[in-house]
C-alpha cells in the first residue's frame, strides 16, 4: 500500500499505470482517489476548475473497488479485464458540469440551473459506474458550453494552470485544468465546436472528439443537438483511448446514438518501441486553409516542426486544399445557435431550475424575468441569433442555406477519404492561451478561436488534439482528423508522435504555476480579472 508522502507521486501516475498499480494492490483506490481530492480541494481557490467535488460519494466509490480488486487477486487474477474488469476500475475521473449523476448538482454553469439535482445518471455515468471507474465531482465550464475561455461561467472563470492569469480555453476548461494539474487523470468534457481539443490544446493534455454518434447523449445538457459530442481528457494517448473505451457504445434512449462496434483495440495501444513504426507508410493531408490569419507565429512554427517529424518517421505528409474551410465559423454560428434557442426554450421556470416571480405575479411576467435574470450574457446573445436565424422570412436565408454549406463542408473531407489519405493534420488552435479579459469585449476575435476546430464538428468526424511544444512557455496542440468511425486509427497515430517525441525537451515541462496554485492566499480567478 501506498506509504507516507506518497500522494503526489500518485497524481503523478498515468491513469493506465493506475490501473496496474491497483491490480498489482501496490496502493488502494481509497488512498489514490484521496491523494486526488487533497489537490483538487487544495487548489481550488487559485484554479476554480471544480463547481462540485464529492469527498463521500467518491470515496464510497473507492472503497467498492477496492472490494472489487481484492476480489480479484484472491482468486489468483490480476489481468486487466479479469472477471469482467475495466482497466478503470478504481481510476478517478471528473465529469464536466452538463453530465448528469443522479442525486448531484448539474448546473451547465448557469444560475438558471443553480440548485438542480439529477434526477437519474447520463448513459457516459452508467458506463462509468459499470466499469468501477470513481467519479470525484463535476467541473467548470462555460454557460451551457457557450464559450471558448470558461469566462463564460455563472460561477467565475477556471484559470490555467500554466499561467494563472490566462483562460484554459473552453467550454470545457474545468475539466482540461483539472488534468492539467493533476486533480484528476481523466475527465470527460463535450466538443460542439472545439470545446475539448481547444482547451486540450492550450492545457498541454490530449483531447479528443469521437465521430457524432460514437458516444451516447442521454443525460447530457443539449446545447446543438446536431453538433454536440461527449469525449475524453487524458495526459496522454492510451488514457483518452481507455476512457473513450468505458463510455463509447449504442444507448436506445438516444437515437443519434450509432450502433457501431466498439474496438478493444483502444485498450492494446502499443508501447513507445512498437508505437515508433506506426507513421511509417501514412499518408497524411495538411489543409493550407488551417494556417489562418493571425495565427500566432510560435504556434505554427511549433505545427510545421511537428509535421516535419511526422514526415521524418515515415509518414508521407501532402497540401490539400478544404475550400470551403472559410465558411466554417459562419456556418457554425448559424446552425449552433439555431439549434440552442429551440433546446435552451425548455428553461422556463416552471418545471425545473431557477424560478424568479415578477411583481405582480403573472406568468409570462414571471417567464421573461426568471431567463433574464437566469441567463448570462453569451447566452442571450445565442438565443437571440438563433431565434433570428429561425424566424419566418429568414430561415431560407440563413438556416436553410447554413446547413447546405455544412455539406459542402463535409464534402471537402469526403474527398480528402476518397484521395486515399489516412488523416488529416492541423493545428488545434490559432494561439496559445491569451489572458482573461482579452477576447471578452470582441465575440467575434473569440469565436475565431476555434476556427480550426469547428469544421470537424459540422462534418461530424473524429478529432484528437495532442501537445506539441511549447511557444512563449505555454503549450501547443497538434490536431488529428480522421474518417467516420477511424477513433482508433487517430489515436494509434497520436500514440505514433507521442513515441516519436517522448524524449523532446517539452515532453518534461509541466504546469508552471502549481506552486502559486498550491498558496491559499491566492486570489480566484474571478477575483484577479475584477482587479
Amino acid at each position: 500500500m501506498a506509504g507516507a508522502g506518497q500522494g503526489a507521486d500518485l497524481t503523478s501516475l498515468t491513469a493506465h499505470d493506475m490501473g496496474i498499480g491497483l491490480r498489482a494492490g501496490r496502493f488502494s483506490s481509497r488512498e489514490l482517489v484521496s491523494a486526488h481530492l487533497d489537490v483538487a480541494e487544495r487548489q481550488n481557490q487559485a484554479l476554480n476548475a471544480w463547481l462540485a467535488i464529492d469527498w463521500e460519494g467518491a470515496l464510497a466509490q473507492a472503497y467498492a473497488a477496492d472490494a472489487r480488486l481484492a476480489a480479484a487477486r484472491a482468486d489468483g487474477s490480476g489481468r486487466p479485464r479479469a472477471v469482467g474488469h475495466h482497466p478503470l476500475l478504481g481510476v478517478p475521473v471528473a465529469l464536466k458540469d452538463l453530465i448528469s449523476v443522479r442525486g448531484g448538482p448539474t448546473t451547465a454553469g448557469s444560475r438558471i440551473l443553480e440548485g438542480y439535482l439529477a434526477p437519474y445518471d447520463a448513459h457516459i455515468t452508467e458506463r462509468l459506474r459499470d466499469a468501477g471507474a470513481v467519479i470525484l465531482g463535476k467541473t467548470n465550464m462555460d454557460e451551457f458550453a457557450m464559450g471558448s475561455s470558461t469566462e463564460h461561467s455563472a460561477y467565475g472563470p477556471t484559470a490555467n494552470p500554466w499561467a494563472l492569469d490566462r483562460v484554459p480555453g473552453g467550454s470545457s476548461g474545468g475539466s482540461a485544468a483539472a488534468v492539467a494539474a493533476s486533480h484528476a487523470p481523466l475527465a470527460l468534457g463535450t466538443d460542439t465546436g472545439g470545446s475539448i481539443r481547444q482547451p486540450a490544446a492550450l492545457c498541454g493534455i490530449v483531447g479528443m472528439k469521437p465521430t457524432y454518434g460514437r458516444v451516447s447523449r442521454y443525460g447530457i445538457v443539449a446545447f446543438a443537438s446536431s453538433l454536440d459530442q461527449v469525449g475524453p481528457f487524458a495526459r496522454d494517448v492510451r488514457d483518452a483511448a481507455m476512457l473513450l473505451h468505458a463510455v463509447a457504445g449504442r444507448d436506445e434512449r438516444d437515437a443519434t446514438s450509432a450502433p457501431v462496434a466498439v474496438p478493444d483495440g483502444l485498450l492494446a495501444l502499443p508501447d513507445d518501441d512498437a508505437a515508433a513504426t506506426i507513421l511509417r507508410g501514412k499518408r497524411i493531408a495538411l489543409p493550407r486553409e488551417y494556417f489562418v490569419a493571425g495565427m500566432e507565429t510560435g504556434v505554427e512554427a511549433r505545427v510545421r516542426e511537428a509535421v516535419a517529424a511526422l514526415e521524418s518517421a515515415g509518414a508521407r505528409v501532402e497540401e490539400v486544399s478544404l475550400p470551403h474551410t472559410e465558411y466554417g465559423l459562419a456556418t457554425y454560428y448559424i446552425v449552433a445557435p439555431a439549434e440552442a434557442s429551440a433546446n435552451l426554450a425548455r428553461y422556463d421556470g416552471i418545471r425545473y431550475g431557477r424560478h424568479v416571480a415578477a411583481d405582480p405575479p403573472d406568468v409570462l411576467a414571471n417567464y421573461l424575468r426568471t431567463r433574464g435574470e437566469g441567463f448570462g450574457r453569451e447566452v442571450k446573445r445565442r438565443i437571440m441569433l438563433g431565434t433570428y436565424a429561425l424566424s419566418a422570412g429568414y430561415y431560407d436565408a440563413y438556416y436553410l442555406k447554413a446547413q447546405k454549406v455544412r455539406t459542402l463542408i463535409k464534402g471537402d473531407f469526403d474527398a480528402v477519404w476518397s484521395a486515399g489519405f489516412d488523416a488529416i493534420v492541423a493545428p488545434t488552435s490559432p494561439s496559445v492561451a491569451w489572458p482573461f479579459g482579452a477576447k471578452l469585449s470582441d465575440p467575434v476575435a473569440m469565436y475565431l478561436s476555434d476556427a480550426c476546430t469547428l469544421p470537424v464538428n459540422m462534418a461530424g468526424l473524429p478529432g484528437l488534439s495532442i501537445p506539441c511544444g511549447l511557444s512563449d512557455g505555454l503549450p501547443v496542440g497538434l490536431q488529428f482528423i480522421g474518417g467516420p468511425w477511424q477513433e482508433l486509427e487517430l489515436l494509434r497515430l497520436a500514440r505514433g508522435y507521442e513515441a516519436i517525441t517522448a524524449t523532446a525537451d517539452w515532453r518534461g515541462a509541466r504546469p508552471t504555476s502549481f506552486a502559486a496554485a498550491d498558496d491559499s492566499a491566492v486570489p480566484s480567478p474571478a477575483e484577479r480579472v475584477r482587479r
